[in-house]
């Protein structure tokens, strides 16, 4: 497929300004006008039979791709924020179902994983506040929501936080901090039956 894409931007009389593809999804952005978009929909089309394509366009500024929403800010520039098709439904796993409690976790931190990953900043507490008030719906209390939207680390990777965060602020006595940083790896390599060694004098010199 990358070989049929590289000869047929490389044929076509006018080229998008960037083709970007997933699986059998391409985002386009095309600047030729309405009229030399659909012949080049026609020289696409024309290289090889079994490969045919449709085109969908930005409909009010807007123009889904996969499960974001791109969006034409005012500024000429491009938003992102996450699509919903007109027939979602915000339906999902129930709180009082008999699934297991990790399924139910995974709803909360899947979708708000999502969130924070697809959402600008212009529509991140926008999709936050929707979805605390999905969750509500489907069964969830709001302590569950609050811990998943704020998740506190654990004690175990705050202290490897400030182990690492020590050795970042203190170049100077940097050395200090990689006894920590080996004890730990040992300790995991042990765990795996993995046998480790190093020579403290060649490593410290």
């Amino acid at each position: 497929m990358e070989d049929f894409e590289s000869r047929a931007i490389e044929q076509a009389l006018f080229k998008p300004t960037c083709w970007y593809r997933y699986v059998d999804d391409s985002f386009v952005i095309w600047s030729h006008g309405q009229d030399k978009l659909e012949g080049f929909l026609d020289h696409l089309n024309n290289l090889q039979e079994r490969i045919q394509f449709t085109i969908e366009t930005e409909n009010d500024g807007h123009l889904p791709f996969l499960d974001i929403d791109i969006y034409r800010q005012t500024d000429g520039t491009l938003g992102h924020k996450v699509y919903r098709k007109p027939t979602h439904t915000s339906l999902y796993l129930q709180q009082s179902s008999h699934h297991h409690p990790a399924h139910k976790q995974s709803v909360l931190t899947s979708l708000i994983h999502r969130g924070r990953a697809l959402c600008d900043e212009d529509f991140l507490p926008q999709e936050l506040e929707f979805l605390t008030a999905v969750l509500k719906n489907n069964g969830y209390n709001h302590r569950k929501i609050q811990r998943a939207l704020f998740p506190r680390r654990s004690k175990k990777s705050r202290r490897l936080l400030l182990s690492c965060h020590t050795c970042r602020t203190h170049s100077v006595d940097s050395a200090e901090c990689w006894p920590i940083i080996i004890l730990k790896v040992w300790r995991c390599l042990l765990r795996k039956s993995v046998t480790s060694f190093h020579q403290e004098k060649k490593l410290w010199a």
